[in-house]
């Protein structure tokens, strides 16, 4: 599975995304939640290049979360 950092492209990690099992999408959260906060440290403590990344890693967070809720309302299962 893909991190937000490592994907081509946003499509790229959607797909990746849309693809997966409800199990890996809450590893995957769970490892961008972990990244985010370490990010969040680094930036506080002035040794981050790229201040974008948190933006990019709090979208992915909401990305997987609303697939995973719509795959619990059964939304989208056509794709």
């Amino acid at each position: 599975m893909l991190m937000p950092d490592d994907a081509d492209s946003t499509r790229a990690f959607l797909e990746e995304c849309r693809d997966a099992t409800e199990d890996e999408l809450m590893d995957v959260r769970a490892q961008v939640q972990e990244s985010l906060q370490n990010l969040r440290f680094r930036t506080a403590s002035g040794q981050i290049d790229d201040p974008k990344r948190i933006r990019k890693y709090r979208k992915a967070i909401a990305r997987i979360n609303t697939i995973l809720g719509e795959r619990e309302l059964g939304i989208n299962q056509g794709r």
